[in-house]
């Protein structure tokens, strides 16, 4: 199970919710003067989340550590995996629960747009994901199969749902692409997708390289938010010469 902090900020005493953890009393933001209306909506979501304050005393970079923490409770792909590719790593939480629950022996290689912070077990690339040059270079480390694959990237959003959603599927394909050209036998795939998750024809390509594709919305993703995951495990080596006829 995931450890939660049983005291608000405040030593008070939290009250237990239905996915578990637990919250305190509310936070409201006292001096607002100045700050756009968004700043202050994000400002006291982020007081009054009970995942940030789990966070800030669990010694996670940020709040989606929990959510692969709740993905793996659910589907356990994590402690038997050895190599690890993190796609879309900033800050660097995905890759701190990976070395915590995999231990010494795991590798893990992350690439973001951002610079991230070291971790010992980690390395990271300041590169864009979708250009030749850091495929090749990912492969490079990676030195071998891959035992998985997770990408929590997310395209700019716009404020258009249609293209906000092309734009998602585009880095779920690539994330996809690279999964099919590193896993080991066995290996498994996870990536984060948005409402209504993969569309029906990578879906299909999806489900030929795995023995078993499930869509989850971990309790860490906000209700409000449309974003939910995809988890794919059981890759089939000999699919990758489907990919091959096909071209």
């Amino acid at each position: 199970m995931i450890k939660r902090p049983k005291l608000s900020g405040t030593g008070k005493e939290r009250k237990t919710n239905a996915s578990g953890l637990t919250r305190g009393g509310k936070f409201r933001v006292k001096n607002s003067r100045g700050r756009k209306i968004s700043s202050v909506r994000w400002l006291q979501r982020q007081l009054n989340d009970p995942y940030v304050d789990a966070a800030r005393l669990d010694g996670y970079r940020a709040r989606s550590a929990y959510k692969l923490l709740e993905l793996d409770e659910k589907f356990s792909f994590l402690k038997k995996s050895r190599v690890i590719v993190d796609l879309g790593a900033a800050p660097g939480s995905w890759t701190q629960v990976a070395l915590k629950l995999c231990g010494r022996k795991a590798r893990v290689v992350g690439i973001d747009l951002l610079e991230i912070a070291p971790l010992e077990g980690a390395t990271f690339l300041e590169m864009d994901f979708a250009t030749d040059e850091a495929e090749a270079t990912l492969l490079d480390l990676c030195r071998g199969p891959v035992d998985l694959v997770m990408s929590d990237m997310a395209a700019a959003t716009t404020g258009h749902q249609q293209t906000d959603h092309i734009r998602t599927l585009a880095l779920v394909e690539i994330a996809f692409d690279f999964a099919r050209k590193t896993l080991g036998e066995g290996g498994v795939f996870v990536t984060k997708v948005f409402r209504g998750g993969a569309d029906q024809e990578m879906l299909a390509q999806i489900r030929k390289c795995f023995t078993s594709v499930r869509h989850f919305k971990p309790p860490a993703s906000r209700s409000g938010s449309a974003e939910t995951y995809l988890v794919a495990k059981g890759f089939k080596v000999s699919s990758r010469h489907l990919e091959k006829e096909s071209d």
